[in-house]
């Protein structure tokens, strides 16, 4: 078990973690294939999710707004259709209105009253700032790809926020959902991670690609990371 009291700051991936993309993609994305005659079913547009957006943030950075449209791109690409400008929108357009888990807003409070809370995101600034609407707490760092001009799973993005962070990387815990994005990258780095496993009651990896690594904790939800830390 980890020992809290040696930590200053709990640093939180954002989609997929604290806001339920999965289902904000998915009430675009299964529309829009469905309107070209596509039919799949939603773990199979979540796994190509994951695999086309994986190859648009390699190589040269694109902001995430240029991203998910490439993404949506790809679909047609894929599928034999070609999206609509409004289509191609229409992923990134969805992000503000993306909600966060149900345990998400009260989690946070209650971390914030004994951490300092920060985000390291694969987004952009002003995509965030939306969310940020949602979480119900002011965080103390927040770190965007656009900031870094990189994506996680790259290192580049977790060096950046521990330069950033005033605390060392021993007093920084990093959790988050995604394994590959998140987990591999900053155990690499000797942070001390906690998995939440918001897909532990289905299949696969989801709008992430598969990967595997040790994580220091494991938990279902942010609920029950803050159970642990306050009973």
């Amino acid at each position: 078990m980890i020992d809290f009291d040696r930590y200053k700051i709990i640093t939180f991936d954002c989609y997929g973690t604290l806001i339920d993309w999965e289902s904000g993609m998915l009430g675009v994305l299964k529309p829009l294939l469905a309107n070209h005659g596509v039919d799949l079913d939603d773990e199979e547009i979540l796994k190509k999710f994951a695999e086309f957006e994986s190859r648009q943030q390699q190589g040269e950075y694109l902001k995430y707004y240029d991203v998910l449209k490439a993404v949506v791109r790809r679909f047609g690409e894929e599928f034999n259709f070609e999206p609509s400008l409004a289509e191609q929108n229409s992923l990134p357009d969805s992000i503000k209105h993306w909600q966060p888990f149900p345990d998400t807003v009260k989690a946070l409070q209650l971390l914030k009253s004994r951490f300092q809370l920060g985000i390291i995101s694969n987004i952009d600034n002003d995509l965030f700032a939306d969310t940020a609407k949602h979480l119900g707490v002011e965080f103390d760092y927040i770190i965007t790809a656009e900031q870094v001009k990189s994506y996680k799973p790259s290192l580049n993005n977790f060096k950046y926020a521990i330069e950033r962070i005033e605390f060392p990387a021993e007093q920084i815990i990093h959790a988050a959902c995604s394994v590959y994005h998140d987990i591999v990258p900053a155990s690499s780095l000797g942070l001390t991670t906690v998995w939440i496993d918001r897909r532990a009651d289905r299949q696969g990896s989801g709008a992430a690609l598969p990967a595997t690594a040790r994580a220091d904790l494991k938990v279902l939800d942010l609920d029950s990371l803050s159970k642990i830390l306050f009973n």
